[in-house]
């Protein structure tokens, strides 16, 4: 089966002339269906780079990006809103809800310019609340809530247009450990059922949740470490100790 997100030779140069910097150097890789990938590296290594440009957030400057064999480094922004809207799930550090709105009307956020029924619309968020307990501050605000349940919302929020791939950007960062814990166990939970996520974060026991993790560092990929069949304890171990031997310098 083809991976469902090839990077070819990716590369991103910020400024001109003299002033020029290569945030991302000839980055390739795969994720597979159902993967949990994390991303790690120090301060500066990329790692927000390479998100942004895999998420359509930013475009790069040269190389190939296929999701699911369509390449978007080649779509027009017309139809990378599309792409964007229909495929991909997002997970943030600072939640990206909407004051405004209710934590229905922020999950249902994706599908708000999509011709999804009503009716539809309504049971999708009733059985994602459902799932991630959260049915009981449907009609609240994100200011009335805790930052569990925001990251809960934002979970759902990602989950509701049931994308190819998620996105998540040091989504623990804001939380606290049992927070941090509670969600880290959701995203694993989501690709026992075969969700596709890639996660960047700074942290080794985030990064413990996953299945393989790629190191960056100055714009480059330096290393890989694949869990295989050992416990999450044991690959939270070894990650700590590659994070010791200089893979990054800011992940523990």
């Amino acid at each position: 089966m083809e991976s469902l997100l090839q990077v070819n030779h990716i590369e991103k140069t910020y400024g001109k002339g003299e002033t020029t910097f290569k945030a991302l150097n000839d980055v390739s890789f795969t994720i597979d269906h159902g993967e949990f990938v994390g991303i790690m590296g120090p301060s500066g290594a990329g790692k927000s780079t390479l998100l942004n440009v895999l998420a359509t957030i930013d475009t790069p400057t040269a190389g190939d990006i296929l999701v699911d064999g369509k390449n978007i480094a080649t779509l027009d922004e017309e139809a990378l809103s599309d792409f964007r809207r229909d495929h991909l799930g997002f997970i943030f550090q600072d939640y990206n809800l909407l004051d405004s709105l209710t934590v229905r009307e922020n999950i249902l956020l994706p599908l708000a310019v999509s011709k999804t029924p009503v009716k539809e619309t309504r049971q999708l968020v009733d059985t994602l609340a459902e799932r991630f307990g959260i049915t009981h501050i449907l009609e609240q605000y994100p200011y009335q809530i805790s930052g569990g349940q925001k990251q809960r919302t934002a979970v759902c929020r990602a989950l509701i247009s049931n994308p190819l791939l998620i996105f998540a950007d040091e989504p623990t960062g804001a939380l606290d450990s049992k927070s941090a814990t509670d969600l880290l166990e959701t995203l694993a939970g989501l690709n026992e059922a075969e969700t596709t996520i890639m996660m960047v974060t700074h942290d080794a026991y985030a990064a413990s949740f996953c299945r393989r993790v790629l190191y960056i560092q100055d714009g480059r990929l330096s290393k890989e470490l694949i869990r295989g069949a050992t416990s999450r304890d044991a690959f939270y171990e070894a990650i700590l100790e590659e994070l010791k031997g200089g893979a990054s310098d800011d992940a523990v």
